[in-house]
């Protein structure tokens, strides 16, 4: 693996890159793309892929990316940019993409931005809460996580983000008369930690989840665009996210193995069928 910084309009960006370039095989780079989540996030994934050149990156501002321009938010746009930029350094042209999570709602910005980029796109359980029908009450769910977070700190956030995102179905008075999460049910430190800057459980990312898709400029552009759910996902938040994507696209999810994190081995907490789920990815892009 080699790794790389790309100097951009305030930023640093490092990206690492597994294989040759140009590829061995005369396909495309895959390009693994996430947010908040690094380029650590991919290792397990891009392990399964061992005949491709696989590419990942830290989003600016988070793991060994750097910023200095002078913001603490991200928005789908500067980040799109940002995925546009490493692209464009590899000099391989256009890539094929898995994008999860915000990383999903990016490369959706990214297709719309930079049409040429991208052959093939998998978006995995982009959390796009403003589209689904209960979409003011999902706003006000996540305020709720914000506002936890500001009051007591990591654990309280981490707990209520937790509890927000593992509740099936729409968001309805039930919810919000639930008591706050205990975070030590949960395995979460009770004490508050005195962070207030976590990308996930601020409001730093909420132009990730509030972004609205450019239907036209996806729908017209030569990407061949995948909007993927696991099949573990189907009822809770980001399930829904994914459903209302694909329609929006007019299409139907591809269902894949295992959860929000399927890709994941144990090493960040709740593992998902990293096996399965690659060859799963794996089937996906060879349809293309």
């Amino acid at each position: 693996m080699e790794t790389y910084t790309l100097t951009t309009a305030g930023a640093d960006l490092v990206y690492d890159v597994r294989g040759p370039l140009p590829t061995a095989d005369d396909r495309p780079p895959l390009f693994l793309i996430g947010h908040p989540m690094d380029a650590s996030g991919f290792a397990a994934l891009a392990a399964r892929f061992p005949d491709r050149t696989v590419v990942t990156y830290d989003p600016r501002g988070l793991g060994r990316s750097t910023r200095a321009d002078g913001r603490v938010d991200y928005t789908p746009e500067t980040l799109a940019d940002d995925v546009h930029a490493v692209i464009t350094k590899l000099g391989a042209g256009p890539v094929e993409m898995f994008a999860s999570s915000g990383g999903a709602v990016t490369a959706l910005a990214l297709v719309a931005r930079h049409p040429d980029d991208v052959t093939t796109l998998v978006a995995h359980e982009p959390p796009l809460i403003t589209i689904t029908p209960d979409g003011p009450a999902a706003v006000r769910a996540r305020a709720g996580v914000r506002d936890a977070y500001e009051k007591r700190g990591w654990g309280a956030g981490m707990a209520a983000f937790v509890a927000m995102t593992s509740w099936e179905g729409e968001f309805t008075d039930a919810y919000f008369a639930q008591p706050a999460p205990d975070p030590a049910a949960f395995g979460m430190p009770a004490e508050d930690d005195g962070s207030r800057d976590d990308p996930l459980l601020s409001d730093r990312s909420w132009a990730v989840s509030d972004h609205r898709p450019d239907v036209d400029a996806i729908t017209g552009a030569p990407t061949r665009v995948v909007i993927a759910v696991g099949e573990e996902s189907r009822s809770v938040q980001t399930g829904r996210t994914s459903e209302a994507a694909a329609e929006l696209l007019g299409q139907r999810v591809t269902v894949f193995p295992s959860h929000h994190g399927g890709f994941l081995d144990g090493e960040f907490g709740y593992p998902g069928k990293p096996d399965e789920f690659a060859a799963r990815l794996r089937e996906v892009l060879d349809a293309s």
